[in-house]
C-alpha cells in the first residue's frame, strides 16, 4: 500500500475519480482518493485496506468494487452513499489517496503528478470527523483515548455489523 496526499483543485467529481480510475488500470492497481479532513492518520487508511482484503479474500465483500470497498471499511460504514461523504469533492480539496496492488510506486507517481504537493495527512478537522463518526463527548470522556482511537475503532467494527 501507498500512501499519496497533496491538494487537487476539482472541477468534476466524477471526471477525478475516472481519472483515477484509468491511472489504476494503466498501473493494475486500485487508487482510492478521500477527502484528508476525514482520515484520522495513516493507521485508518491501513486498517481499512487491511479489512477490504481480508473480506475479498474471504469472498465476503460489502462492495464488487475493491476502491469502493476500501472506502466502506474507511468509513465504518455499510451504505455507499453515505460513505462517499469522505471522497474528494469540488473545488480545492485537500486529498489523502491509497495505491493498492499492481505497480504501487508507478500509480502513486502518476496520481502526485495530479496534485500539488501538501501535507494533508494528519491534517483532519476534528468537529467534521467527530459529526461524522458520530462521536460523542460522552464516549471520549469514557475512555483514555484520541478521537483518532475512536474513528480506527469504527473501522475495526464494521467486519461484526455485516
Amino acid at each position: 500500500m501507498r500512501v499519496v496526499e497533496g491538494r487537487a483543485d476539482i472541477a468534476d467529481v466524477p471526471d477525478f475519480v475516472a481519472h483515477l480510475d484509468d491511472l489504476g488500470e494503466r498501473h493494475g492497481a486500485t487508487v482510492q482518493a478521500f477527502d484528508a479532513r476525514y482520515v484520522v492518520d495513516r493507521a485508518h487508511l491501513e486498517r481499512a485496506v487491511e479489512l477490504a482484503r481480508r473480506a475479498r479474500d474471504r469472498d465476503d465483500t460489502i462492495a464488487e468494487d475493491f476502491g469502493v470497498e476500501i472506502l466502506l471499511y474507511a468509513a465504518g460504514r455499510r451504505q455507499i452513499n453515505r460513505a462517499l461523504t469522505m471522497g474528494v469533492g469540488e473545488g480545492d480539496c485537500p486529498v489523502v489517496a491509497v495505491v493498492v496492488g499492481g505497480d504501487e510506486a508507478a500509480a502513486a507517481a502518476a496520481l502526485r503528478d495530479l496534485l500539488s504537493p501538501a501535507e494533508t495527512l494528519g491534517e483532519y478537522d476534528p468537529e467534521r470527523v467527530r459529526s461524522f463518526f458520530s462521536v460523542t463527548d460522552t464516549e471520549l470522556d469514557a475512555t483514555e483515548g484520541t478521537l483518532a482511537d475512536a474513528v480506527r475503532e469504527r473501522v475495526a467494527l464494521l467486519p461484526v455489523e455485516k
